[in-house]
């Protein structure tokens, strides 16, 4: 069996490449998607596709839709979302892919310090693992592989 995981949240943090290599070392029959980690073709894929925008603004929101796309495919094909929630960065995208996987009825393993318990309390009532290391939520993965 091979399961799709979409990894949804902050791109400043090497933790997808943890999981991807931890994953790897475990033989998990698991693909990862996600979205852009690159954060400049992320910021101007919308420039890139449509042309010069008329603003700051413009281009962020012909950008945004471009990457909402992305989302949306590779997230509607996923079987599990894990979403990392970082302490340093505003976790906007990170909430609204973890909203939208519970929204699709994704199963969804969320990652987040204990400090950050009380922000994002509603939406670790809605996943169904809540974990506070990427090293634990790839744990819970590889558990549904045992028999």
């Amino acid at each position: 069996m091979q399961v799709n995981v979409y990894l949804a949240g902050e791109i400043h943090n090497p933790w997808r490449e943890q999981l991807r290599r931890q994953a790897g070392e475990l033989s998990l029959p698991v693909t990862f998607t996600g979205p852009m980690e690159n954060h400049d073709r992320s910021d101007n894929i919308g420039e890139e596709i449509l042309g010069e925008q008329s603003s700051k603004i413009a281009k962020d929101e012909a950008a945004s839709s471009i990457n909402n796309l992305r989302t949306q495919i590779l997230m509607t094909k996923s079987d599990v979302v894990i979403a990392f929630f970082g302490e340093q960065y505003k976790q906007w995208n990170s909430a609204m892919d973890a909203a939208t996987a519970i929204a699709m009825s994704k199963p969804v393993i969320l990652i987040r310090d204990p400090k950050l318990h009380h922000p994002l309390k509603e939406l670790a009532n809605k996943a169904q693992v809540v974990v506070e290391t990427p090293d634990q939520a790839l744990r819970a993965l590889a558990y549904i592989f045992e028999s």
